[in-house]
């Protein structure tokens, strides 16, 4: 599927606001004792990771029932649009090496990432009814949907 408007929408989507669909109920701040890299690493050995992917899979396909639902395995050189479930969340737990994911729900204006070394998920442009559903379905899956502070994306 070409890109058709992808580059101009992904480019004002990433300057604007997001949240992030984590495993944490907020953002760790960097002088915060404990022990956040331990536990990070507790959530990607392959078994949790799995779990946490599927989780990420179910919450991408609930709102695929919503809108259509572009995706991008390769950076946007390449898109689908509405993949087959099975096969999707398939691709999804195979996740690794480079892999990086890219979702867009252009009625919407609202897109979701997902690295494969990441325990969260952003999504950008938060300003939507759209999103309440993403939170709602997050907090289904176990998972928390907060806005990192100003100017931050990642934990």
């Amino acid at each position: 599927m070409p890109d058709n408007g992808f580059d101009t929408l992904i480019e004002e989507l990433l300057q604007g606001p997001c949240m992030v669909a984590d495993i944490l109920p907020e953002q760790v701040p960097a002088e915060a004792g404990g022990q956040y890299a331990a536990v990070e690493q507790y959530y990607l050995q392959p078994k949790r990771l799995k779990k946490l992917r599927r989780k990420f899979a179910r919450i991408l396909l609930g709102l695929n029932c919503y809108a259509d639902m572009c995706v991008s395995w390769d950076a946007g050189e390449h898109w689908e649009r509405n993949p087959d479930p099975e096969t999707f969340v398939k691709k999804i737990l195979r996740f690794s090496g480079h892999d990086y994911l890219r979702v867009i729900f252009e009625a919407y204006k609202v897109m979701i990432d997902l690295d494969h070394t990441d325990t969260y998920m952003t999504v950008y442009d938060p300003g939507h009814r759209f999103t309440e559903r993403i939170g709602r379905l997050a907090a289904a899956e176990g998972l928390f949907l907060w806005a990192p502070p100003e100017g931050e994306v990642s934990e």
